[in-house]
């Protein structure tokens, strides 16, 4: 959750007294209601759910839950009084960034893909400046970034942390592959992924599968078997993802803008299957531009299967050079400094460093 790293940037830097200082607004239906009670910043969540781009029944009930929001988020900023609003996309940043906007506080855009989702593209029009992730992001007042990763990530990048993991994780002389979807999972991933470890022929591997609970309990997942040669590990979800990112030799996921941070921030190589059908074709336009540094290897979500992803699997992990150059080539495109750069335009344009 990039608006949590920004945070603790924030907080970290010196720029307000403590976590109390700082307020996250978020959705009832995101990840924030489960990600931020555990940490010390204020929490705001907000009703409804993102529009529909065609007319629905439940858009109208969308349109009231988005009244709801915006007045909800007119009380908040007149109480808080923020001397900065940081909008990092998705539904609940429109109401606050809006609110921010009417009642002039400066407002900053923070965007994580490289095609900008709709909130973006709206609120950048009267934000002070964007934070993007990638060169060439069209958006007004861009300011390259990168993509903000956990302070975990981060910690990961320290001498030694890969030795460590990978000794936690009783890996060995063995390559290790990691496979996510997300909290839910993405089951054309996880069939393939079984397909492929059940028709292994190459040599000894270890594979760190994370399902999703969604797919855990799935009659269409779980029915294939696993060859002797494969250390297949089924988990519905990991709680110490980072640790699993750092030991891996390869990474299989979708093209989300928070993986691949975490991904290139590391060094890791991937096998990349954007999510068809995304807002924007944006998960396509991220994998891109992974790929074409030299990186990743992108494959189709329709055209994948058992049979294409274990033959791709089975090339990478076989060509230790090519691997390693992958490895280097993603590594030059992380930024984990991406978060304190934020904060430094938190400061510039919240009137921190005239404090």
């Amino acid at each position: 959750m990039p608006g949590l790293a920004i945070a603790r940037a924030v907080v970290d830097r010196g720029l307000v007294e403590d976590a109390g200082s700082v307020h996250l607004v978020g959705s009832r239906r995101g990840v924030e209601s489960e990600l931020v009670p555990s940490t010390e910043f204020g929490l705001s969540l907000l009703p409804g759910r993102g529009l529909r781009r065609s007319f629905t029944p439940g858009n109208l009930v969308s349109i009231a839950g988005l009244f709801i929001a915006c007045l909800r988020s007119v009380y908040l900023v007149l109480r808080l009084a923020p001397r900065v609003v940081v909008a990092t996309g998705g539904y609940a940043c429109v109401p606050c960034g809006l609110a921010a906007v009417a009642l002039r506080v400066p407002l900053i855009v923070a965007e994580q893909n490289a095609v900008p989702g709709a909130a973006s593209r709206l609120l950048s029009r009267f934000a002070q400046v964007a934070a993007v992730s990638f060169p060439g992001t069209d958006l007004p007042r861009a300011v390259m970034t990168g993509n903000p990763v956990r302070p975990e990530i981060r910690d990961m990048t320290q001498e030694g942390a890969r030795e460590a993991a990978r000794e936690r994780m009783a890996v060995g002389d063995r390559d290790l592959v990691a496979v996510f979807g997300g909290s839910l999972g993405a089951r054309r991933i996880n069939q393939a992924v079984e397909r492929a470890v059940a028709d292994w022929d190459g040599p000894p591997l270890v594979v760190h599968h994370v399902v999703g609970r969604r797919d855990w309990t799935s009659e269409d997942t779980g029915q294939h078997g696993v060859t002797p040669s494969v250390d297949y590990r089924r988990v519905a979800y990991e709680d110490d993802m980072a640790s699993v990112l750092v030991a891996s030799d390869l990474a299989i996921c979708r093209a989300g803008a928070t993986s691949l941070a975490e991904l290139a921030v590391l060094g890791i190589p991937s096998i990349l299957i954007p999510l068809s059908g995304a807002p924007g074709d944006h998960q396509s336009a991220n994998a891109q531009q992974l790929a074409e540094a030299g990186g990743a290897v992108v494959l189709e979500d329709e055209n994948l299967s058992g049979d294409r992803l274990r033959v791709t699997i089975g090339a990478l992990l076989s060509d230790g050079a090519t691997l390693t150059e992958m490895a280097s080539r993603a590594k030059a495109l992380g930024r984990p400094d991406a978060a304190d750069r934020v904060a430094d335009l938190v400061a510039v344009h919240g009137g921190f460093n005239d404090s």
